[in-house]
Order: C-alpha cells, then sequence, then structure tokens
C-alpha cells in the first residue's frame, strides 16, 4: 500500500478554487523546501489536499525535483480526484498518510452530495464524525 502526503489548500477561498489551479494542466508542482525521507514509498502515493479542516481532494504523485536553489517540486497529475471528506487538523508544510488512513474516492456525479468539508471538522469535533 503506497504512502501518501498532504496539504493545506493554502490561499483556497473554495473547493472551487482549488479546482482552478488544476484546470486544463496536465499537471501541477507544488514547491516545498525539504525532499520527503520517504519517498521511495510516495511512489504511486497522492497529495491529498486539507480544505476547512477536512481531506476533500487528491492528485497523483508524478515525482519529485531539486530545484537549483535547494528546494523540492512534487510534481502532481493534473486530474483533482475528489474525496470523501475527513477531519484534519491544519499543520505547516506536508505530512505523510498511510495508504489505510486514506479516505476513499467519490464516484462521478457524488460530489455535489458530499457533506461540506466545514461540517466534517465540526461533527468531528462533536465526536460524531
Amino acid at each position: 500500500m503506497p504512502l501518501h502526503l498532504t496539504k493545506i489548500a493554502f490561499g483556497a477561498k473554495s473547493y472551487a478554487d482549488i479546482e482552478s489551479w488544476f484546470e486544463n494542466r496536465p499537471r501541477l508542482s507544488v514547491n516545498t523546501r525539504y525532499c520527503p525521507k520517504r519517498v521511495e514509498e510516495l511512489e504511486g502515493g497522492s497529495l491529498y489536499w486539507i480544505y476547512e479542516h477536512a481531506i476533500v481532494a487528491r492528485n497523483a504523485i508524478l515525482g519529485f525535483e531539486q530545484q537549483d536553489n535547494g528546494r523540492w517540486w512534487i510534481h502532481l497529475d493534473g486530474t483533482l480526484v475528489r474525496t470523501q471528506a475527513m477531519p484534519r487538523r491544519a499543520h505547516q508544510g506536508w505530512r505523510y498518510l498511510d495508504g489505510k488512513d486514506a479516505p476513499p474516492d467519490l464516484g462521478a456525479g457524488e460530489g455535489g452530495d458530499a457533506m461540506p468539508a466545514r461540517l466534517v471538522s465540526e461533527l468531528a469535533k462533536l465526536g460524531l464524525a
């Protein structure tokens, strides 16, 4: 089972903002200061996006590339896959996510009926999610 990363969708004002980042792009690269130490385990994994304290979507990780300034690119597939909302605390940078703990993908047409991320977060705080 592959290892995944989680990352805050910093700057997104809505889920539509996240979608717009990937619109008409075959891939997108995310800038990060350090290369993950477990990079080999991330092969075949995804980067899961956190919005309003919940994981809401993912992109397949295509690879890692070091920049001239010592920082790293995380190359992502341009296809954004909506997932079942799962509560997740905010954090800086990225964090590892085991495959067994990753939320399932939503099927085609299920996105409109998904519970809003903010509500999932609130229910989790109350111990109801």
